[in-house]
């Protein structure tokens, strides 16, 4: 039986480009690794953000539609995104959500302490710690390795069939089922990064797609053999893959499981430094070479953006 290694990254869709850029980098410390357009959408970016290199397990990805109407959380969706932090530094976090006046909340699941808090554009966020993962030697600003997030602690699934999402999990993707606390069932993937999947068992609202909820989830293949084979094997469970796509930095393929949650499988390489060094990487509007053509023209259109260090946080959009 083929198993996921885990997450290889998670996209939403959010509003201003800007803010997204301050929340994820100038507030949670996150290395913008890509800042390119969405090959579907060219007239909007399609950024990137993990940890130094951007390495799979780590990668945070967000369309942003400045005038997008908003979405709703729920079914259908990933719910909650979480981030993992070293151990010992929940207590940094905690100060620094509150200086950046960011609400936020302290839950328990699984023995673990969760602070969970929305992003300005509504999408369900969580930090915990674990003591699995390389530490992060990326650091910005008043944020050190120390405390940098590593990547993702997991996410949490709605699903509108909970039990089919769990079959398609546990019987196609390879994730271990590790046991049940209230509503909510979780699953462990191979690596030590991007391996926590819960699954909120309990109905809730239908989810509307919009700015501030999440686009879809990609689970990680270690290679083009690797996802070809992976291709296959979706097909035969009877789910419906699109083609293999070139996304520049992995290849994708797509299909919606049976809880209406859109999943992606991508291929751990090529990666982000194939197209910039590692130093330079997010410093440059890179595109695909078929829109090179087109630069001058993307350029004038998409805003203007920078990473930049933050003393305290701008709500406008």
């Amino acid at each position: 039986m083929k198993r996921t290694a885990g997450i290889h990254h998670i996209t939403a869709i959010v509003g201003d480009p800007q803010r997204n850029i301050d929340f994820y980098a100038g507030v949670l410390g996150l290395r913008l690794v890509k800042k390119t357009i969405n090959f579907d959408r060219p007239e909007v970016y399609h950024l990137y953000f993990g940890d130094e290199g951007g390495s799979p397990g780590t990668i945070m990805t967000f369309f942003p539609w400045p005038k997008t109407p908003k979405g709703r959380i729920g079914t259908g969706q990933v719910g909650v995104t979480c981030f993992a932090v070293p151990q010992e530094s929940l207590s940094f976090w905690e100060e620094r959500l509150k200086k950046f006046k960011v609400d936020y909340r302290t839950a328990t699941r699984f023995g673990e302490t969760y602070l969970t808090f929305d992003d300005p554009d509504g999408l369900h966020i969580e930090l915990v710690e674990r003591k699995e993962g390389s530490p992060n030697p990326w650091n910005f600003g008043e944020i050190s390795s120390e405390h940098a997030i590593k990547g993702f602690g997991g996410a949490t699934l709605f699903s509108a069939q909970p039990h089919k999402t769990v079959d398609l999990l546990e019987h196609v993707l390879g994730l271990k089922c590790l046991g049940q606390e209230d509503d909510i069932l979780r699953f462990k993937s191979l690596a030590p990064i991007g391996n926590i999947i819960d699954i909120k068992l309990s109905a809730t609202v239908r989810g509307l797609m919009g700015a501030g909820t999440v686009h879809h989830i990609a689970w990680r293949a270690k290679d083009e053999i690797d996802h070809e084979e992976w291709r296959n094997e979706i097909q035969e469970k009877g789910y419906h893959p699109t083609e293999i796509l070139d996304r520049n930095y992995f290849k994708a393929m797509y299909f919606h499981e049976e809880g209406g949650i859109l999943f992606e499988i991508a291929t751990d390489p090529p990666g982000f430094i194939h197209d910039e060094s590692k130093d330079e990487l997010g410093s440059h509007l890179m595109l695909p070479s078929w829109l090179e053509p087109q630069r001058e023209e993307l350029e004038n259109k998409l805003p203007p953006v920078a990473v930049r260090i933050l003393e305290e946080i701008n709500h406008k959009c």
